[in-house]
């Protein structure tokens, strides 16, 4: 699943290790979502959103916007 994770975790100027304490994961687990090797549970995804000020949506939607077919 594509996301903007990295994007996102940049612009706050939060490290990978940092985001995986404030989620309860292992950065490693951080690192694999950010290059699309695993896709997050429900859970982890309103985690790291919610770490992140930015909505689900947001963060693994292109740009916020809808899903096109």
């Amino acid at each position: 699943m594509e996301n903007q994770m990295k994007e996102l975790r940049e612009e706050k100027k939060i490290s990978q290790g940092k985001l995986a304490d404030l989620c309860r994961v292992s950065r490693q687990t951080i690192n694999a979502i950010e290059n699309n090797k695993y896709d997050p549970s429900l859970q982890l995804a309103f985690d790291i959103a919610k770490n992140l000020g930015v909505t689900v949506d947001t963060l693994f939607l292109q740009g916020g916007k809808e899903y096109e077919e």
